[in-house]
């Protein structure tokens, strides 16, 4: 579920990117950096909020669910943790070796640009995937929170 549901957000701005032919996303453009450099673009929000899910977000989940299958008990917060950045990190070396195999290939887009990232971002990203290991538990107590206030409206309903 959160490999599917994290590429299909990473997929959303280079869709609308596409459909589009413009660089700038209709409501996160507001937030655009304006001392864009190499290794931070100046869509850093987005980036932010697209990397939590997919690739750190995923493969954190992905890490979590490997290390739990492979000992087979139950484990310690650092544990989870620790087996959440390398699921993290992998996913984010991975994705990064793909994007800068396109990268490469030169592909432009209907906005005149490369389609994939350059690689001096990529340290960014795996400081991201650091960060998104927290994303599961945030998930989780937001629905937490929304399944309580859907039964506490329902139960005074009653």
């Amino acid at each position: 579920m959160w490999q599917l549901g994290g590429a299909f957000i990473y997929s959303i701005p280079a869709a609308i990117r596409l459909a589009t032919g413009s660089i700038h996303l209709p409501i996160l453009s507001m937030f655009m950096v304006p001392w864009v450099t190499p290794y931070v673009p100046g869509n850093i929000v987005e980036k932010v909020l697209v990397n939590a899910f997919f690739p750190g977000g995923a493969g954190a989940v992905a890490g979590e669910i490997f290390y739990s299958y492979t000992h087979g008990q139950a484990f310690s917060q650092k544990q989870k943790y620790l087996s959440r950045l390398g699921g993290a990190w992998l996913w984010t070396a991975g994705w990064s070796l793909f994007q800068f195999w396109g990268y490469m290939q030169n592909v432009t887009g209907s906005y005149g640009g490369n389609l994939f990232e350059s690689p001096l971002v990529f340290p960014l990203n795996f400081l991201l995937a650091s960060l998104s290991i927290f994303t599961p538990d945030v998930i989780g107590y937001f629905k937490n929170e929304v399944t309580n206030t859907y039964h506490a409206v329902r139960r005074k309903k009653s």
